[in-house]
C-alpha cells in the first residue's frame, strides 16, 4: 500500500518481506446502529514503560444487547489482492467485574467493506462482511491495573480476494470491556532479487494463500538471454524456481489444469501431501454427481408433525420439513403405503390401484392425497425424507409414519337409467342400483334442469326407491337429468347427463308396448355435492320407552369384553375411564368408558343413555364413534373410541406455535365437515367449543358431547345450566342467549369461536371479561380481533359466522367449501393483518370494556393478566391510569 496516499489518522502499515514497520492507532470514525448510540471513546493511557499511547476504549458491560461500532476511513488497496490485519488490544476479565453475569462478553468482531468511493459518509451495518470473532489469549483484572501490567494481545487475520479500489475496516463491540491499542494493515510481496544473472522485480503475492505468481526476469548488464528467465512468487513472500509443489495436508488439486491447490471443502479432509481429492468426514457423503469442490453433506433428518385426515376411502397427509436438510438443496419425499392386518401387526405393500396426488416418489411438497383405498382397512403410511446422499448413508432411513383406518366409502355413481314414459308435463324415470353401493342405500337424489339453463337453475327431487316421476315440466322442452345415491357415508357422484324433450301430446317414448324403454349408459362423469335438507336424526326423548331408543341406535356389548385400565376423569354421572375392548373375532382396541355411578335414579339413567342414543345415529370420520353400551349389568357403561390427545383446547395450548397455518386450517376443515354432517341430519349441537372437540393419535379432530339438554336461567350473567354442567356464555349465539333459539345457525356462531380458539392455540375467548360484559359487548357490535398471525381470510370467515342476523351466517356446507378453497390455494393464507372487510364491525381489544370499573389500578390489571413484569414499561410510557390504558392504540 502506498503510505503517502493515506490521510493523517488512518490506521495503516506498509512493509515488504525485509522492511516491517508499524503506525500506532490514530483517529477512527465512531459509528453505531443507530449512529447516535456508539460507546467508543478515544483515551490516552500510559503503557508499562510510562509511555503515553492513544487507544479507543469501550466498557459498557452493565446492559445487554450492545452493538457499538468504530471504523477506519477509506484505505486504498493498491496492487494487493490479500491484506493482513494485525490487532493489538487489551480486554478485561468478566469474572473480575461484579454484577455483570450474562451481559459481559470477552470477544469483539472484525468486519470489512470494499468500496471504490473514498468518501462514503455512512455505511449500513448489513453492508459490512464479517472477517472473524476476535478473542483474547489473556485478559486483565483490577490487580493487573494496579501493577501496571497491560497483558497486550496480538491477533492477525487476512482477507482476500479484494477487487475494488479500497476498503474500510470496522470493529463491533457486543458487550466487552476492551481497548484497541494498535492496528497494522499490510500485504506481502516477494522482494527484488537477482538469481543466475537475472533480475526479478518486487512482486505482490497472489490472492490465494496457496497461489504462485509467475514473474519474468530480465538479464543484468553484460549478460545475454539464452532462455526466458522465470521465477514464481509464493503466497508467503518467498521466491521459487519451480512452481510445481505438492499440495499441503488439508488441501487438494483435482485437475492438472487447476491454477493452485484448494482447501478441502467443509466436512472433508486430506491426510497426505499431493492429494487430488478430499475424503468426507465420518457421517458425511458426496453423491456421484457432486464435484470434488462441493462440501460433504448428510442425509436429512426425519419429517416432522405428520398429520392425517381420513375422508372415507381417501387420506390426506401433511407434514413439516425435517429439522435438518443435511446441508443440501435437493430434499425430496417418498410415500410408502402398507396395508395391515386387523391387529396392525402384519403389513404388506399396498400394490397397484392406489393413486397418489401429486405423486408418490420424489415429492417436493409437504402434502399428498391418497385415493382409491379399500374401505374399513388399516393402512400404514411412511414419509421418507431423502436427498442426493441418502443412498450412500449406511444409517437407518429417516422416516415418520402414521396408521389410519379408512371409513365406509360413498356409493359409486348410477350408470344405467331408463325413461319409462314421457308426456307433455311429466317424465317417469327408473335406474339400477350403483355397481358398488358400499352400504345400505338410504335415498336417491334426482337433479334436473332445462338444457338451455346449463345448470344455472336446477331443481332437486329425492326418493327412497329406484324410480321417480318428475312433474310440472314445460312441453316441447329439452331437459337434462342426473341421479346419485346416498348411504350413511354420504352422497356418491352424479350420473352422466340424460337428455330428453317433453312431448306436445301424451305418448310413449319408443316402441309399441307399455314395457318399451330407452336404455342409456353413462359415458361422462360429473360430481356436485349438495345438502340433503332431509331430517334424519331422531330425538331419543320422543320415545315413550327410553330403552327402545337405546336398543334401536346402540349396540349392546357384553361386559366380559371390556377391560377397564385406569380412571382418566370424573363426569357428572360417574367416572370416565380408559380401557380395552375385545369383541369376538375382532382385534382388541383402546376405548373410552363412561360409567353410571351407583345409586342413580331412573331419570339419571335415561339422561346418561340418551347420549348413546344420539351418538349411535352418527357415522362420520369427524364425529366421535360409539362402540356400544352395557345396560344389562352394573355399572351401566357407554363405550366410545379412545382419543389419545384429549380435548382440542388443551392440545393446542400444549403445542403452542408448532403447527403451520395450513395444518390449522386442516383441523378447522375436519371440525366443519363433522358439523356439516350433523347439520344435514338436522341435529343442533348447542355446545360446540374446542373443549368438546377430541383429538386422536393421528391428530384427527372429532366432535363430541351429545348428551345434554339445556335450560336457560333467569340470571343474565349466568351460563346455561344443563344436566351436564354449565356452558359458558362466550360460545353461545346472541339469539340463543336472549330467546333460547338454538339452530344450526347458532352452531355456526359457536364454530366461529372455535376457529378463534384454534388460531390462538387455545386462548380463552374474550379473555377475562365477565359473562355480562361479553353479552353487552356483543350487543354493541363488538367482535373478537384476529389472533396473532391469523390470515385475513380466516378472520373474515369468523366475522361471517358472528353476524348478528342468523340468516346472514354461512351454512356449514359453505364453510367446508371455503376452507377447501383455502387449502387448495395456500397463497390466500399468507396475508395477515390489514383492513377488515366488514366496515361496521368493531373489534375488541384483549381487555374488558368495564376495565376502569373492575380494576382499581394499572398494576392490578397487569397482575390479573399475568403481565406484572411490564409495569415499569407502562409507567415509563405514561400509562399510569386505567383510562389511559383503555385508549392505547397499536402504534
Amino acid at each position: 500500500i502506498d503510505c503517502d496516499s493515506i490521510r493523517t489518522g488512518i490506521v495503516c502499515t506498509c512493509f515488504n518481506k525485509s522492511l516491517p514497520s508499524r503506525i500506532s492507532i490514530g483517529l477512527l470514525t465512531s459509528l453505531s446502529f443507530p449512529p447516535s448510540l456508539s460507546q467508543w471513546e478515544e483515551v490516552s493511557i500510559m503503557d508499562e514503560k510510562n509511555t503515553p499511547i492513544r487507544t479507543y476504549q469501550v466498557c459498557n458491560v452493565m446492559e445487554p444487547n450492545q452493538n457499538n461500532w468504530i471504523r477506519t476511513d477509506w484505505i486504498p488497496r493498491g496492487g494487493a489482492q490479500r491484506i493482513y490485519i494485525e490487532i493489538k488490544f487489551t480486554l478485561r476479565d468478566c469474572n473480575s467485574l461484579p454484577g455483570v453475569m450474562g451481559t459481559c462478553k470477552e470477544t469483539f468482531n472484525l468486519y470489512y467493506y470494499e468500496s471504490n468511493n473514498d468518501k462514503e459518509r455512512y455505511i449500513r451495518e448489513n453492508q459490512f462482511t464479517k472477517i472473524d470473532t476476535i478473542a483474547a489469549d489473556e485478559s486483565f483484572t483490577q490487580v493487573d491495573i494496579g501493577d501496571r501490567i497491560m497483558k497486550l494481545n496480538t491477533e492477525v487475520r487476512d482477507v482476500g480476494i479484494l477487487t475494488r479500489k479500497g476498503f474500510y475496516l470496522a470493529f463491533q463491540d457486543v458487550g466487552a470491556c476492551i481497548a484497541l491499542v494498535s492496528v497494522r494493515i499490510f500485504y506481502k510481496k516477494c522482494p527484488l532479487t537477482v538469481r543466475n544473472l537475472a533480475q526479478f522485480p518486487d512482486t505482490t503475492t497472489g490472492a490465494d494463500t496457496s497461489s504462485l505468481v509467475e514473474v519474468r526476469g530480465s538479464c543484468v548488464d553484460n549478460s545475454e538471454e539464452r532462455e526466458v528467465p522465470k521465477m514464481y512468487c509464493g503466497a508467503d513472500g518467498e521466491w521459487y524456481i519451480s512452481h510445481c509443489r505438492s499440495c499441503k495436508i488439508g488441501y487438494y488439486r483435482a485437475l492438472a489444469t487447476d491454477d493452485s491447490c484448494s482447501k478441502c471443502p467443509l466436512h472433508s479432509y486430506s491426510i497426505r501431501e499431493g492429494s487430488t481429492s478430499c475424503a468426507c468426514d465420518k457421517g458425511f457423503f458426496r453423491s456421484e454427481t457432486d464435484p470434488s469442490s462441493m462440501p460433504c453433506t448428510q442425509p436429512p433428518s426425519a419429517p416432522q408433525h405428520l398429520i392425517s385426515n381420513v375422508n372415507e376411502t381417501s387420506v390426506n397427509l401433511e407434514w413439516t420439513a425435517p429439522a435438518s436438510s443435511g446441508g443440501r438443496q435437493d430434499l425430496a419425499y417418498n410415500v410408502i403405503c402398507k396395508r395391515c392386518s386387523s391387529d396392525g401387526q402384519r403389513c404388506q405393500p399396498c400394490g397397484n390401484g392406489i393413486h397418489f396426488s401429486p405423486q408418490q416418489l420424489g415429492l417436493r411438497t409437504t402434502r399428498v392425497s391418497i385415493n382409491d383405498l379399500q374401505s374399513h382397512t388399516n393402512y400404514t403410511f411412511e414419509i421418507w425424507a431423502v436427498n442426493g446422499v441418502s443412498k450412500q448413508s449406511p444409517g437407518p432411513e429417516q422416516v415418520v409414519s402414521v396408521m389410519v383406518t379408512t371409513n365406509q366409502a360413498a356409493p359409486s355413481s348410477v350408470t344405467t337409467i331408463q325413461a319409462k314414459d314421457i308426456t307433455r308435463h311429466a317424465v317417469s324415470l327408473a335406474w339400477q342400483q350403483p355397481e358398488r353401493p358400499n352400504g345400505v342405500i338410504l335415498e336417491y337424489e334426482v337433479k334436473y334442469y332445462e338444457k338451455d339453463q346449463n345448470e344455472r337453475s336446477y331443481r332437486i327431487m329425492k326418493t327412497s326407491s329406484r324410480n321417480a316421476e318428475i312433474k310440472g315440466l314445460s312441453p316441447l322442452t329439452s331437459y337434462v337429468f342426473h341421479v346419485r345415491a346416498r348411504t350413511a357415508a354420504g352422497y356418491g357422484d352424479f350420473s352422466a347427463p340424460f337428455e330428453f324433450m317433453t312431448n306436445s301430446v301424451p305418448s310413449p317414448i319408443i316402441g309399441d308396448g307399455a314395457n318399451s324403454t330407452v336404455l342409456l349408459v353413462s359415458v361422462i362423469g360429473t360430481s356436485l355435492y349438495l345438502s340433503t335438507g332431509v331430517r334424519i336424526y331422531v330425538d331419543p326423548f320422543t320415545y315413550e320407552d327410553p330403552n327402545q331408543a337405546v336398543r334401536e341406535f346402540a349396540k349392546e356389548i357384553d361386559a366380559s369384553c371390556i377391560k377397564i385400565e385406569k380412571v382418566i376423569g370424573i363426569g357428572e354421572f360417574g367416572e370416565v375411564c380408559s380401557g380395552r375392548l375385545k369383541m369376538p373375532g375382532k382385534r382388541e382396541i383402546c376405548v373410552a368408558i363412561k360409567t353410571l355411578k351407583a345409586g342413580y335414579t331412573d331419570k339419571q339413567r335415561r339422561d346418561f343413555l340418551s347420549e348413546a342414543s344420539i351418538m349411535g345415529q352418527f357415522d362420520h370420520p369427524n364425529i366421535i364413534r360409539l362402540e356400544g353400551v352395557v345396560t344389562k349389568c352394573k355399572p351401566v357403561m357407554i363405550i366410545t373410541e379412545y382419543m389419545e390427545n384429549g380435548s382440542l383446547d388443551a392440545f393446542l395450548r400444549k403445542n403452542d406455535g408448532r403447527f403451520t397455518v395450513i395444518q390449522l386450517v386442516g383441523i378447522l376443515r375436519g371440525i366443519a365437515s363433522g358439523m356439516k354432517y350433523l347439520s344435514d341430519m338436522s341435529y343442533v349441537h348447542r355446545d360446540l367449543a374446542a373443549r368438546n372437540i377430541l383429538v386422536n393419535s393421528n391428530l384427527v379432530c372429532k366432535v363430541s358431547d351429545f348428551g345434554m339438554s339445556r335450560v336457560l336461567e333467569e340470571d343474565p350473567d349466568a351460563a346455561y345450566t344443563t344436566r351436564g354442567g354449565k356452558i359458558p356464555i362466550r360460545w353461545t349465539a346472541p339469539e340463543a342467549i336472549t330467546y333460547r333459539k338454538f339452530t344450526s345457525a347458532s352452531d355456526v356462531w359457536s364454530y366461529g369461536i372455535v376457529m378463534w380458539e384454534v388460531m390462538s392455540y387455545g386462548e380463552r375467548p374474550y379473555w377475562d371479561m365477565s359473562n355480562q360484559d361479553v353479552i353487552k359487548a356483543i350487543e354493541e357490535g363488538y367482535r373478537l380481533p384476529p389472533p396473532m398471525d391469523c390470515p385475513v381470510s380466516l378472520h373474515q370467515l369468523m366475522l361471517d359466522c358472528w353476524q348478528k342476523e342468523r340468516a346472514e351466517r354461512p351454512k356449514f356446507s359453505q364453510i367446508v367449501n371455503m376452507l377447501d378453497k383455502l387449502i387448495r390455494n395456500p397463497n390466500s393464507l399468507k396475508r395477515t393483518g390489514g383492513e377488515i372487510a366488514r366496515p361496521n364491525t368493531t373489534l375488541l381489544e384483549p381487555s374488558s370494556p368495564e376495565f376502569t370499573s373492575t380494576l382499581g389500578s394499572v398494576a392490578d390489571w397487569l397482575q390479573a393478566i399475568n403481565m406484572e413484569r411490564y409495569r415499569d414499561n407502562f409507567t415509563a410510557a405514561g400509562y399510569t391510569t386505567p383510562e389511559a390504558v383503555v385508549h392505547m392504540t397499536q402504534e
